[in-house]
């Protein structure tokens, strides 16, 4: 009965609009993998959401605070534990070793990570009770959560999850109330590792190849000098020319059907909406959105704990950043590099993670009211 009730306390609209998001995904896997050897894999997308819906209404229905204290440490442990699995008995794919294969499911153990990361941090933050975060009690404990999964994805290599983390660290610092100079400094450091990047490149080639892997390298120079090397830039051009091509409303898609976009059905799954549904369908996506960021904020405000406004800020921090950078890389605002759009792109450990988010928000939501512990 105490499931069910809580259950009727669920932020019905937010559930209504992450059901939008991945209907709108499923089509556009569809769109994107109809008539091709993956054709069917919409009707995967849509199992896995059925079958994800079960952790996420566990979770939702969960107190989150179970989660704080040692259950964080527990959990972050565990996520460390996979992540160090995965070098040692990892599948290798397309030249990464990301995933564990458990039966018919490869599982992303970077992805889960993210959460337990972000939980982590969040108790740490809320720890401090809202105060001026310190230098060395407080920001670097909370730097080394965050790096340590980091050197690890990076192994693997996994460049673009490793930046949410990245993202969301930043996000969550920022936050939890850091010094304004610490935030300046740490991105006037962001600031200058780009320029000293972008200086090689034109400068010092040959060092700079030295200093990154080849296939990093191929994406600065697709981002900075695209015209240089037709061949590497083929993917983001085509990506460009393939949304402008859908206009208003979109097209037949010709280059989606001609093979020019290279994973349609995951990680560039918006130049198919793009493409296929034109600006009005990216409209429609891009609102969505918008409408998930603000309610999520909506719950952050009425979090009547510091431990829960940390929570869903750090999910949202990297919602927000994986949209950002999946978006901004096909139409030549950030370099190309390998995240998944939320909800939208296929991937079971990505769905599961993205719903699970879903869920730990809605706990925050559905427990807002009750008498708050000591955590």
């Amino acid at each position: 009965m105490i499931f069910f009730g809580k259950l009727k306390k669920l932020d019905k609209l937010t559930l209504f609009i992450m059901a939008c998001l991945i209907a709108i995904g499923t089509v556009a896997i569809h769109g994107a993998t109809s008539g091709t050897n993956l054709d069917g894999l919409h009707i995967n997308n849509m199992v896995l959401f059925v079958v994800f819906c079960i952790p996420m209404l566990l979770v939702a229905v969960l107190d989150y605070t179970i989660l704080f204290g040692k259950m964080s440490y527990i959990l972050y442990g565990i996520g460390i534990a996979l992540l160090v699995l995965v070098m040692f008995t990892g599948e290798n794919i397309n030249g990464a070793v990301r995933w564990l294969s458990i039966g018919s499911f490869q599982l992303q153990p970077s992805e889960m990570m993210k959460l337990a990361t972000v939980v982590l941090a969040a108790h740490l933050l809320h720890k401090r009770a809202g105060e001026q975060l310190r230098l060395v009690r407080d920001i670097l404990p909370i730097c080394i959560v965050f790096l340590i999964p980091i050197i690890i994805i990076m192994k693997q290599p996994d460049l673009g999850t490793a930046l949410v983390f990245v993202g969301v660290m930043l996000s969550m610092l920022w936050m939890g109330n850091i010094r304004a100079v610490y935030m300046v400094l740490c991105f006037s450091v962001i600031a200058l590792a780009v320029g000293i990047i972008c200086w090689m490149y034109f400068a010092d080639h040959d060092l700079l190849s030295k200093l990154v892997k080849p296939h990093q390298l191929s994406r600065i120079q697709t981002f900075l000098d695209p015209t240089s090397d037709p061949d590497k830039s083929w993917h983001v051009k085509n990506a460009m020319s393939a949304i402008g091509s859908g206009g208003l409303s979109g097209d037949n898609g010709f280059f989606l059907r001609r093979g020019f976009i290279p994973y349609a059905y995951s990680d560039s799954i918006y130049v198919v909406i793009g493409e296929k549904y034109g600006f009005l369908g990216s409209s429609v996506l891009l609102l969505l959105y918008f409408l998930l960021v603000y309610r999520l904020v909506l719950i952050v405000k009425d979090s009547r704990e510091l431990a829960g406004s940390y929570l869903v800020l750090g999910l949202l921090g990297m919602l927000v950043f994986q949209i950002f950078v999946n978006i901004g890389m096909h139409i030549g605002l950030v370099p190309l590099t390998g995240i998944s759009l939320p909800f939208i792109s296929y991937g079971g450990s990505s769905l599961l993670t993205n719903m699970i988010s879903i869920g730990l928000v809605l706990s925050v939501h559905i427990h807002k009211d009750e008498i708050v512990l000591e955590i």
